[in-house]
């Protein structure tokens, strides 16, 4: 038996959304009501890649999420379990008394479409009934609306591959993030008068629609920078293939390169395109710049109102 009692959250959890937002509040009032730590469990590989040989395009790695959940909710205490074969074939009772026994757990708390063991048997209310049976505290959660439709990652993905960001933090309740340490690049935007910072999505996370954004970076201590941020291949610079984040900060000088960086993505300015030369760039950057400004200046202003 783990020495540490733990209530958890459990489930995948891509993109962190209000909906999973509702288990992992009630995840802390549960620990809170029986001493327990908070605690999620989670599994670094998605399910229906081997399930169903489908390749599901994530929101966040795995330390993407894991970041998000301590940032957004603070629980500390984040568990993955590698997905393998062996887990997808084990009897869902089993998963259940393995996960109870070696994590120390006195709560847990799921989705109300929570599946897991062989064939996805173990539904949520099926361990709902288990843990009653053997003493120990389960909740599931019913499906969070927000303007009439239910929450879901399915639905997310969908909004930031059209680079709807906006309405994405409105379901994710953050904006999109990029986790990521910062590479050496091209050094043109230093050369252009805008020092630069290059980042990209880890394989198998959702790239964006190419184009231009009105960002925020976060610096490992602590601060918080303006940017503008280009999802893309950078054509004017670049014959290659492979997608970057090249990301201006308005108001930072200094190397970063080899450094922790997030990219926080609030707005689509306009998609990547080709530019005739580094003049005509380095002007559009400008511009780029001028309106990014003016979206954080506005959001600042109507914060201050409501």
């Amino acid at each position: 038996m783990a020495e540490i009692r733990r209530a958890i959250a459990l489930g995948f959890f891509d993109g962190v959304h209000i909906g999973h937002g509702a288990l992992l509040r009630k995840t802390q009032e549960r620990a809170a009501e029986t001493g327990a730590e908070p605690s999620v469990l989670s599994f670094d590989v998605h399910p229906d890649k081997l399930v169903f040989g489908k390749d599901v395009p994530l929101i966040n790695s795995a330390l993407g999420r894991e970041e998000i959940i301590r940032r957004c909710y603070g629980i500390e205490d984040v568990v993955f379990i590698h997905f393998n074969r062996h887990t997808m074939q084990m009897p869902w009772q089993s998963f259940a008394d393995t996960i109870i026994r070696e994590l120390g757990l006195v709560w847990i708390v799921v989705g109300h479409d929570f599946c897991f063991g062989y064939r996805g048997e173990g539904t949520a209310e099926k361990l709902k009934a288990y843990c009653e049976e053997r003493g120990i505290g389960c909740d599931v959660i019913e499906a969070v609306r927000l303007n009439g439709r239910i929450v879901s990652s399915t639905y997310i993905r969908t909004l930031i591959a059209d680079g709807d960001m906006e309405e994405a933090a409105r379901y994710l309740g953050h904006p999109h993030t990029l986790q990521d340490t910062v590479h050496s690049g091209y050094h043109l935007g230093t050369k252009l008068g805008a020092p630069t910072i290059n980042m990209r999505f880890p394989d198998g996370v959702i790239v964006p629609r190419h184009g231009v954004y009105a960002a925020k970076v976060f610096l490992e201590d602590g601060s918080g920078h303006i940017a503008v941020a280009n999802v893309g291949v950078r054509p004017t610079v670049s014959d290659g293939e492979r997608v970057n984040v090249e990301t201006h900060l308005l108001s930072f000088s200094g190397n970063l390169y080899g450094r922790q960086a997030r990219v926080e993505f609030f707005r689509f300015l306009r998609p990547e395109r080709k530019f005739t030369d580094y003049e005509a760039l380095s002007a559009q950057i400008r511009h780029d710049a001028d309106e990014a400004r003016e979206y954080f200046r506005h959001a600042a202003e109507k914060e201050n109102l409501s």
